[in-house]
């Protein structure tokens, strides 16, 4: 694994550990001011979205495991395809799911490496 593919891995875990512990600073540090994703039923969020879920409670993760993870980077452009097994409360309802967490990061030397887009399926 090159330095730039265990950067990427790393900023990867950083995301999914702030996930864990709803680290709304660590996770705006991550997430690219024009993020644009899209969950497992096809709603599409942004970066303040995501982030206010978190500041409110109605999105708070119990549980994250990570099953799989590939990284791919070319150039300042990355990618990494995670399968994830999480539960946790989303929109104030409980859930517990396998998801597949699809995320293009880009990568810049002051900001590090940012998500820039995202998609989660059922897996």
């Amino acid at each position: 694994m090159s330095a730039t593919e265990a950067g990427l891995l790393d900023a990867e875990h950083r995301l999914q550990q702030a996930q864990r512990d709803g680290d709304v600073d660590v996770l705006a540090g991550l997430l690219d001011d024009r993020l644009i994703a899209i969950g497992p039923d096809g709603t599409r969020f942004r970066k303040d979205d995501d982030l206010d879920a978190y500041r409110s409670g109605s999105s708070k993760i119990d549980s994250l495991i990570e099953e799989d993870l590939e990284v791919l980077v070319a150039g300042t452009t990355g990618a990494t395809f995670a399968l994830c097994a999480v539960s946790g409360t989303f929109n104030g309802e409980p859930f517990a799911a396998r998801l597949r967490y699809a995320r293009t990061w880009t990568f810049d030397t002051e900001a590090g490496w940012r998500i820039v887009a995202a998609q989660l399926s059922p897996a």
